[in-house]
């Protein structure tokens, strides 16, 4: 199988190392193509994978397409790629707001969508995935395959790909938010900064796993370690006087709503 990603930034370089690194598709067969040419080298050299400047070229031969730039990118680089790709050619989107039949154009073109998050980066991402019209369920399988080199990966209908948008693919940077006035709060406090990190993200990674591997829900979790006028309970009230819960919940939607007008132009 010979795989082409357009574009190389961090995403991009998040698959591929997933993919060579557990030999999902080997390092000869997997190519990358970017504006810079010092991206590109050093990718090349990192993971032993080839590289282009051109499309077309690279996408020619390509059993697996992957869109790999920002949304707005693609309507520049996607006309000279439609011509180029192979009839039997899958195409793999990670692009976030663009409908799979935008992509297709009219055309009969097998495409499967997928929208990841930044953990990718490390291994530990989150991906959903999404059949387009003529995707098959070999294609799925492809696409879970390939996802699952670099985290965990579940179907999804691609009516839904915006609230997974708004559970994992933007999400970390909830996550990062939490953490930047955990730490801030710590600062005022006094607390030195370098402890303050380390105890901070030890209680949410710890957290996240207690969570995962007890099976329990969120709130009888929180309920079992919110003791009625204890310090726990001192710092949730707060939390819900102030309508952080619904903040979350508002932001959340917001940012599924967004998700939607991006795939509406």
């Amino acid at each position: 199988m010979k795989i082409t990603f357009i574009g190389a930034g961090n995403m991009a370089e998040a698959i591929v190392s997933g993919i060579v690194k557990q030999q999902v598709v080997a390092a000869s067969n997997v190519c990358l193509t970017d504006i810079s040419e010092e991206r590109l080298e050093y990718l090349s050299q990192k993971y032993g994978v080839e590289t282009s400047l051109n499309n077309p070229s690279a996408v020619a031969d390509a059993d697996v397409v992957v869109l790999a730039v920002k949304p707005q990118i693609f309507p520049s680089v996607w006309p000279e790629i439609a011509e180029a790709i192979k009839p039997d050619a899958l195409v793999i989107s990670v692009m976030a707001g663009v409908p799979s039949a935008t992509i297709a154009g009219g055309k009969t073109i097998r495409i499967v969508r997928v929208m990841p998050n930044t953990p990718a980066l490390i291994g530990k991402g989150a991906a959903g995935i999404a059949a387009g019209e003529l995707a098959t369920e070999a294609d799925l399988q492809l696409a879970e395959k390939l996802m699952s080199a670099v985290g965990i990966a579940v179907r999804v209908k691609e009516e839904e790909l915006h609230a997974v948008t708004a559970v994992s693919g933007s999400s970390p940077a909830y996550v990062f938010y939490l953490l930047e006035n955990m730490l801030a709060a710590a600062d005022q406090m006094g607390m030195e900064k370098g402890i303050a990190r380390e105890l901070a993200l030890a209680t949410v990674i710890g957290a996240a796993e207690l969570m995962k591997e007890s099976g329990e829900e969120a709130d009888a979790l929180r309920n079992k370690v919110t003791s009625k006028g204890g310090t726990t309970a001192a710092a949730i009230n707060t939390m819900i006087d102030r309508g952080v819960g619904e903040s979350i919940i508002a932001a959340m939607k917001a940012c599924a709503a967004r998700s939607r007008e991006l795939a509406n132009g």
